[in-house]
């Protein structure tokens, strides 16, 4: 298969523009996309265009990273019914730094290489051009009327808050970075999701009425969850890449749990597996369902490559002792396993108070398990809550030092998915 042809198999293709696929089976081709700097961090919905850029590296093209450290300070309409807040320039290169940490762990930036990945900054060159020059060296090319016709500006414009002057322009500066990437990088292909399509062709209509040369384009589909969820949050916010802000337990067990629907897919899309290889996944699936085949292999291929192999060991290990064996004692889990569950959030709780005896949705409130007694209450009533695995089915339980396990600790579950560890201090 071609780079096309496997990027449609996989489902990670759908637009393009005429003559991308010869001009990638022509030559090696230089092509980007474009990363927001709106945190430290990038989260899974990154991964797309991160395994984009793989893939085309892969196949011996040169893959570019283009940060918006300029576009960042403005704000992309697509998508947005307001406009955000801008970054200032300090915490604009924290971010920066953090995503180039990240970039670098999937792309190789080895100068010696002639596909070298690299990494650009569109504040670099925007933090040297004049308002003027820019709208005589931009804006002359392109008109109101093309600009207004994108179904990003349409949209804000046609709705309650409207749109800014400076979110406006966003399109136009993104066209400006594909055109200036083309005239000194050689840049011939922009790439990036199906929302980006009116910002991606303005950049290809600004280079064609510039220098009269062709640049290409292609989008991926955004994704989706099947039953309408949105993808890559979870009930704590974004799935991060960093460690730090989303463990690699908490990782894991987002894949984990993908609907039998949502696996076959994404399968396709974020794991480096062949073909046959999921095909084969998906029939050894369908014969056993329970034993979600699919979905371990989903999560073990994606944990692999964004955390590495250790860091999947142990997410494995963690969730071995949590959930396989929720039927054995609790007694059986060791004070290091308990101490080094990675993962399960924890707290610190008084020693008197539970020596002295406390009410189970008091303390499930102020460890903060819980946001409020409320909420403690309901879930207890409904049968979403484990002390130490055994099911609380009374909101009058005491909590006392006979629950303390190894005379320190509590373990908590709510719901299905989610564990605390409670420590008992003096």
């Amino acid at each position: 298969m071609t780079l096309i042809e496997e990027l449609k198999w996989r489902g990670m293709l759908q637009d393009i523009m005429p003559g991308t696929e010869e001009q990638l089976n022509k030559e090696m081709t230089t092509a980007y996309i474009g990363f927001d700097p709106t945190a430290d961090s990038l989260h899974i919905g990154s991964l797309v265009p991160i395994l984009l850029l793989v893939h085309l590296q892969r196949r011996g093209h040169k893959p570019l990273a283009l940060i918006g450290g300029a576009t960042g300070m403005i704000g992309d309409p697509t998508g947005k019914s307001e406009e955000r807040n801008m970054l200032g320039a300090e915490q604009l290169a924290v971010n920066v730094a953090g995503i180039k940490k990240q970039l670098e762990k999937h792309l190789n930036f080895d100068p010696a290489l002639p596909n070298s990945a690299e990494m650009v900054n569109n504040y670099d060159w925007f933090k040297n051009i004049l308002f003027i020059d820019f709208l005589r060296d931009a804006g002359k090319h392109i008109t109101v009327n093309y600009m207004m016709a994108k179904d990003s500006v349409k949209k804000r414009i046609e709705g309650d808050t409207g749109i800014s002057y400076t979110e406006f322009a966003y399109q136009l500066m993104q066209g400006y970075d594909y055109y200036l990437l083309y005239t000194n990088k050689h840049c011939k292909l922009q790439m990036g999701g199906s929302d980006q399509w009116g910002n991606i062709t303005t950049g290809s209509e600004l280079i064609r009425r510039k220098t009269g040369g062709e640049a290409f384009a292609f989008t991926c589909p955004l994704i989706k969850k099947a039953d309408g969820g949105k993808f890559g949050k979870s009930e704590k916010g974004n799935i991060w890449l960093n460690a730090e802000r989303t463990s690699p337990y908490q990782f894991y067990q987002f894949w984990l749990n993908a609907s039998d629907e949502d696996a076959e897919r994404w399968i396709k899309i974020f794991t480096f597996l062949s073909p046959d290889e999921i095909n084969q996944l998906s029939e050894q699936h369908h014969q056993h369902p329970s034993a979600r085949i699919l979905q371990k292999s989903l999560a073990r291929e994606v944990t692999i490559f964004v955390h590495g192999e250790e860091q999947f060991r142990k997410a494995v290990e963690t969730t071995e002792k949590l959930f396989a064996q929720t039927n054995a004692p609790v007694e059986q889990l060791s004070a290091d396993d308990l101490e080094n569950m990675e993962g399960v959030v924890k707290f610190d709780y008084p020693l008197n108070k539970i020596s002295g005896g406390v009410d189970i949705v008091s303390f499930l409130a102020e460890t903060g398990s819980f946001s409020s007694k409320g909420e403690a209450r309901k879930m207890i009533q409904n049968g979403g809550v484990s002390i130490n695995r055994e099911k609380v089915d009374n909101i009058t339980k005491e909590i006392n030092s006979t629950l303390l396990l190894h005379n320190k600790y509590i373990l908590i579950q709510k719901g299905r998915k989610n564990y605390y560890l409670v420590t008992a201090c003096e």
